[in-house]
């Protein structure tokens, strides 16, 4: 029985990695760009809804930690919309939240192209002043 000791041990320990780890994946940051064409017919009512939805969520979700827009001064209707989650869990809860869906349902015509871009932050969990 003592012999078997370090065999479970090793065995917990293999465990507990594994679950940490998993846990740690889930707890990373989400940090991607979102590149939008806007209907140049549209961009005004785009960018009252874009506004709406992004001050509602940075009020109401805790896990919604950034979503910094802009648009090109050359190409006004090309934006580039920064987004931070918290965690993968952070980021499914936005997707179901009203003011998403709405933002998401009220603009599918208006966009003429969405690029998303998954990234890798250099500095995680870096503070923006």
């Amino acid at each position: 029985m003592i012999g078997s000791l370090p065999t479970k041990a090793a065995a917990l320990l293999l465990l507990l990695i594994c679950y940490s780890n998993s846990f740690a994946q889930d707890k990373k940051q989400i940090v991607r760009l979102a590149r939008l064409v806007i209907d140049s017919t549209q961009l005004e009512n785009y960018k009252a809804l874009l506004k709406e939805g992004a001050e509602t969520a940075l009020r109401v979700e805790p896990g919604v930690l950034t979503l910094y827009a802009v648009s090109e001064k050359e190409h006004p209707t090309h934006f580039t919309i920064l987004e931070i989650y918290a965690d993968s869990t952070a980021y499914r809860a936005h997707l179901q939240t009203p003011h998403f869906i709405k933002y998401k349902t009220a603009t599918k015509n208006m966009v003429k192209s969405l690029e998303l871009v998954e990234t890798d932050p250099l500095i995680p969990f870096m503070k923006i002043k």
